[in-house]
């Protein structure tokens, strides 16, 4: 629960994606399901550890009570779950938003915060997320032991910017938002940017950004996760809800009402064939971009994908680090360029384009 303190403008960085929601401020990270549901009583505590914050998101914001990501999903009776970009913006922003930004701040200061939309959806929704997210908020976080934390954050200044710029920030700026990366800087970027509902790609020449060859396109790794639930449907008659498929898929087992059922060849099939449109997308959209130097994968995603993927796309593909959490290139990205973007306090504020 660090906070950025000292002569620094107070920056967070919030990334609301459809499978999970991520902050930063620069020293700490939260990360969680994106989902809520109403919150109940629990009428009993084991008590065996101390619970952090962040696992134990029963929150109140402008009065009403939710539980928000896996405490919802063990707790709560009715959850909310979308794929739908108009109702994540309309209907899960601020909720999310606003318990990421609570869990990485105790202070009342005034704070800049930066977040993102996928490039299609940019234009459409990058007003109305900034004045959701905008102002000043009151965020309760109800403990298991009946304390109550609250958190009084005034959101000062809000940039929305297209999702993929994130991971481009991200490897070209410092903590600091100093420009450290020059030689990759001077290079033609390509960004492929896999997330749960969508994949977005983009194109960066020499820092700047290219319409021609950006878009979002649905195949996220939703679709391979609806496959596998469709499946298990059929062979055990249960309707495993997509968000409850992430452990599962990353071992290749679920055990339902006793049964343990191995969907890892089901699962390379699938993440086979999300990786082969993927590519074929790709090729369609860049065909006139054959002089890139680099191509990027990026977003949660990519951490299934890439094996997959690698092979199939023409040009220097950038490694995908593996022991980093891809999840997080976005939102830490977003966090270097609010420091760029507002540096120390004196400095001059520098002009960078939208």
């Amino acid at each position: 629960m660090d906070t950025n303190g000292g002569g620094a403008m107070n920056v967070l960085g919030i990334d609301i994606g459809f499978g999970f929601t991520k902050g930063s401020d620069g020293k700490e990270f939260t990360l969680f399901k994106s989902l809520y549901g109403e919150a109940t009583d629990i009428q009993f505590n084991m008590g065996f550890t101390r619970v952090p914050l962040n696992s134990n998101l029963h929150v109140t914001i402008d009065k009403q009570a939710y539980f928000v990501g896996e405490f919802a999903e063990q707790q709560s009776n009715v959850r909310q779950f979308t794929l739908d970009q108009e109702q994540l913006v309309t209907d899960f922003v601020k909720i999310l938003a606003l318990t990421a930004a609570g869990n990485l701040t105790e202070h009342y200061t005034p704070l800049n915060l930066v977040s993102g939309l996928p490039v299609g959806y940019y234009k459409h929704y990058h007003a109305q997320m900034k004045r959701l997210l905008a102002g000043h908020h009151q965020i309760d976080y109800h403990m298991p032991d009946g304390q109550t934390i609250t958190r009084r954050i005034n959101i000062n200044k809000v940039k929305i910017i297209p999702q993929p710029i994130g991971s481009v920030f991200n490897l070209l700026l410092d903590d600091n938002g100093k420009l450290v990366e020059k030689e990759l800087a001077r290079q033609k970027i390509g960004v492929v940017d896999i997330g749960f509902r969508t994949t977005d790609f983009s194109i960066f020449d020499k820092l700047r950004y290219i319409e021609r060859g950006s878009a979002t396109t649905d195949t996220g790794i939703s679709k391979s996760f609806s496959l596998i639930a469709r499946k298990l449907r059929e062979e055990c008659g249960v309707n495993v809800e997509l968000y409850r498929l992430f452990d599962a898929v990353k071992t290749g087992f679920i055990k339902i009402r006793g049964k343990e059922y191995n969907i890892a060849k089901l699962r390379d099939q699938v993440f086979s064939h999300a990786a082969a449109t993927i590519a074929n997308d790709l090729a369609r959209l860049w065909v006139d971009d054959w002089d890139m130097d680099t191509i990027l994968l990026t977003g949660g995603g990519s951490m299934e994908l890439a094996g997959h993927l690698e092979s199939q796309i023409e040009g220097q593909v950038m490694p995908l680090e593996t022991s980093l959490d891809a999840r997080l290139n976005n939102v830490q990205g977003y966090y270097r360029y609010g420091r760029y973007v507002w540096p120390e306090k004196g400095a001059p504020e520098p002009v960078a384009a939208e």
